[in-house]
C-alpha cells in the first residue's frame, strides 16, 4: 500500500468503528470489540473478515508510529468500505462472480482522496478566524451539552412500532446469539418487539456456558445515564421465567453485570412459600469471582392471591422497569398496573463498581427443560444521560 491508500484505509477503519460503537476510535480494540465489529460487518454486508486481523489494524490506526505495519488485502477494505457506504447485501460467491474489481473499495478511496484535495483557507487572519470561531463553538456545544444532560434530555427512545430487517440495526441494535425460529417471530404482534424466554442465563452455572439468546444489546454512549423499558402483559408462572435490561461490562457475559427483571420463582430454600412473580435485581463480578449477589427481591404478586382474585393479574397489564446511574450509585425502580402512567416506585438503591459499556433487553427462563417458552412483548426503551455528580 502507498502513503495514499494508508490514509483512506485509517480514515476507512475508523468511520467502521464509529458506525458500530456510535464513538471515536481512540484506543485499539478488545477482542470483544473486534468480534463485534465482525459481527456487524457479517450481518450488514453477508461478508467477513478475521477478528484478529481487526484487531491488529486497530493497533495499527491508533498509533502508526509503534504498531506493526498493516497490508490488509483489496477484499478486506473492499468489506470495509461496503459497511460504511451500506452497499447491498451480498456473499464471497456473488462477488467473486460478479464484483471482483472490489468497486467500493476504489469509490470510498477517491471520495477520501477528493475530500483531500480541497485547498485549506490561508493566511493568518483566515486561521485566526477560524481558531476564534472554533473555540466559540466548543465553549457554545459545552454549555449546550452540559444543558441537554441536566434536562435529561439528551437520549434515545425506541416504540418498536418497526422491528422487522433491519429496522432495529438502523437504529443502533445489534443481536446476540439469534436463534432463528423464535427471532423470526420478533413482529408477531404488531406495534411491539416480542421476544420469548428461551433457555439461557447470564448466572454462572458449573454445567452450562453463559448465553442468552436473542439478547437485544446496543452501545451506552453516557457514564451516567437513565435507562427503562415497557412490557406488556408478560405474565410469567414458571421457572425460571423472566424478562427485563441488562447491563453488562462487554458482550461475552463473563464481565462485570448488572440483572433487573420482573421473573417467577416458586423456591424458598424448602420452607413453605406461595409462588412469587417479583422484581429481581442482581449484580455480579464476572467470571472467577463467585456467586452473583441478589440485591433486591420485591414480590408484586402472589400467584394464590390471584388465583382467588383474577383482577390481581391486570397490575401486570402495563409493567416498567427503570435503572439510573449516578456515579456509582445505581437505583432500581418499578412500576405496573392497568394504566400506562402508573408512577415508578424505588426498589432499591445501591452502589456497585461498574461502568457498562453495553445494555441490552432480554427474556430467559434459565437452563430449565421442563419451563415452557412465552412471549415477553417489549412496548417502549429509553436511555437518557444523566448528571454523574452526586
Amino acid at each position: 500500500m502507498n502513503n495514499s491508500d494508508y490514509l483512506a484505509f485509517t480514515a476507512l477503519f475508523k468511520e467502521a468503528y464509529l458506525k458500530c460503537f456510535g464513538q471515536a476510535l481512540e484506543n485499539p480494540l478488545s477482542e470483544t470489540e473486534s468480534k463485534l465489529l465482525c459481527n456487524q460487518v457479517l450481518d450488514q454486508t453477508g461478508l467477513s473478515i478475521g477478528w484478529k486481523s481487526v484487531k491488529n489494524y486497530s493497533f495499527f490506526v491508533v498509533d502508526p508510529n509503534t504498531a506493526k505495519p498493516e497490508n490488509p488485502s483489496v477484499a478486506t477494505l473492499d468489506t470495509l468500505a461496503r459497511y460504511v457506504l451500506r452497499a447491498p447485501y451480498t456473499t464471497e460467491i456473488k462477488r467473486k462472480n460478479d464484483e471482483s474489481h472490489h468497486p467500493y473499495w476504489f469509490l470510498y478511496k477517491e471520495q477520501f482522496n477528493k475530500s483531500r484535495k480541497k485547498a485549506p483557507p490561508k493566511g493568518w487572519a483566515t486561521a485566526a478566524w477560524i481558531l476564534a470561531a472554533g473555540i466559540v463553538i466548543i465553549i457554545l456545544s459545552v454549555m449546550y451539552m452540559n444543558h441537554i444532560f441536566s434536562k435529561g434530555s439528551a437520549e434515545f427512545t425506541d416504540d418498536f412500532k418497526a422491528v422487522a430487517g433491519n429496522n432495529l440495526t438502523t437504529r443502533g441494535w445489534f443481536i446476540k446469539d439469534a436463534d432463528n425460529t423464535y427471532w423470526t417471530k420478533r413482529s408477531e404482534t404488531p406495534g411491539q418487539l416480542t421476544l420469548f424466554t428461551l433457555k439461557g442465563d447470564n448466572w454462572p452455572d458449573p454445567a452450562n456456558q453463559p448465553v442468552i439468546k436473542n439478547l437485544l444489546l446496543r452501545p451506552i454512549p453516557y457514564d451516567c445515564f437513565i435507562a427503562e423499558v415497557h412490557l406488556n402483559n408478560f405474565i410469567p408462572k414458571e421457572e425460571w421465567q423472566q424478562a427485563g435490561i441488562l447491563l453488562l461490562e462487554d458482550t461475552t457475559l463473563t464481565g462485570k453485570s448488572i440483572r433487573l427483571s420482573i421473573a417467577y420463582n416458586d423456591f424458598f430454600g424448602g420452607y413453605p412459600a406461595s409462588k412469587e412473580i417479583l422484581i429481581q435485581a442482581i449484580t455480579s463480578l464476572g467470571k472467577g469471582f463467585g456467586k452473583p449477589e441478589e440485591i433486591a427481591h420485591k414480590t408484586i404478586l402472589y400467584l394464590d392471591s390471584a388465583s382467588h382474585n383474577p383482577g390481581l393479574i391486570k397490575n401486570l397489564q402495563n409493567s416498567a422497569l427503570r435503572i439510573e446511574k449516578t456515579g456509582k450509585r445505581f437505583r432500581f425502580l418499578y412500576s405496573g398496573g392497568i394504566s400506562e402512567n402508573t408512577a415508578f416506585k424505588e426498589v432499591i438503591s445501591q452502589e456497585f463498581d461498574i461502568q457498562p459499556k453495553y445494555i441490552g433487553i432480554f427474556a430467559i427462563k434459565g437452563f430449565k427443560d421442563s419451563t415452557a417458552v412465552i412471549p415477553a412483548h417489549f412496548t417502549f426503551f429509553r436511555i437518557a444521560g444523566n448528571i454523574c455528580s452526586q
